[in-house]
């Protein structure tokens, strides 16, 4: 009886053979799967969908002049209970009149690069294209590396993603950092862009636009989001577009 039970243990050398083969074949995959191009690209269409034609919602988007205000009543409140504690100021400004000067250069800054009322994204496997009418387009690759996307002496730009969010960050020469965050929520119907101007003797300046999807008129046609009037368009060119 003990030596059937011995033999009913006994693994079969070619199982074992067998067993080791599959072991070793699975780890060689995985380990080519690490830098195969193929499942890069598939890593790649991973990220969230930005493509599309984006009219701003200004409903939804903030005033430049509310946060502003909002934002100096937060630097207001931080300076009180920094004279209060005697720590001569909380949040790195040591002159109080030269960062609430900076916060207002950099709020009309903000405004100033906020004010397309579309955009059009092109997306493909390898890189994201935001057109931006009047503006540079912004130019990121959807690898998971940082990116020096522009350098020249006026400044640098970086891009790059933070989990499900693009981010560009633009250094001017002066000092000023200018950063965009890129969101879209998962219907692909909304897109949100965070505007962040700051420098290091100021508070950050915050603004949010967000944009709805919408069906781009033809190359003719030219149009412009309003206020009052919502979405306006007419030919780029009238002669030929009464022919």
């Amino acid at each position: 009886m003990m030596q059937a039970k011995r033999k009913s243990t006994r693994c079969n050398p070619l199982i074992q053979l067998g067993l080791a083969f599959i072991t070793g074949l699975a780890l060689l995959n995985s380990a080519i799967g690490a830098e195969d191009p193929i499942a890069q690209g598939r890593s790649a269409r991973l990220r969230p969908n930005f493509e599309g034609s984006w009219e701003k919602d200004f409903g939804r988007s903030d005033k430049w002049d509310v946060e502003l205000q909002r934002t100096i009543d937060q630097l207001n409140r931080e300076m009180e209970r920094s004279q209060g504690r005697g720590d001569g100021g909380s949040i790195g400004i040591s002159n109080p009149r030269r960062g609430a000067g900076n916060l207002i250069s950099h709020a009309r800054l903000a405004e100033l690069i906020t004010r397309q009322t579309t955009m059009r994204i092109v997306q493909t496997d390898a890189e994201v294209r935001i057109e931006r009418p009047g503006d540079a387009a912004l130019i990121c690759s959807t690898a998971s590396s940082e990116e020096d996307s522009f350098n020249s002496p006026h400044g640098k730009e970086y891009c790059g993603w933070d989990r499900q969010q693009l981010v560009f960050q633009i250094s001017l020469a002066d000092g000023v950092l200018i950063e965009h965050r890129f969101s879209v929520d998962p219907s692909g119907e909304s897109l949100s862009m965070l505007t962040s101007v700051s420098s290091r003797n100021s508070l950050p300046f915050n603004l949010i636009s967000f944009y709805t999807s919408y069906d781009a008129p033809e190359d003719g046609i030219h149009c412009v989001q309003t206020l009052s009037r919502g979405r306006v368009c007419s030919a780029r060119n009238p002669e030929e577009a009464t022919r």
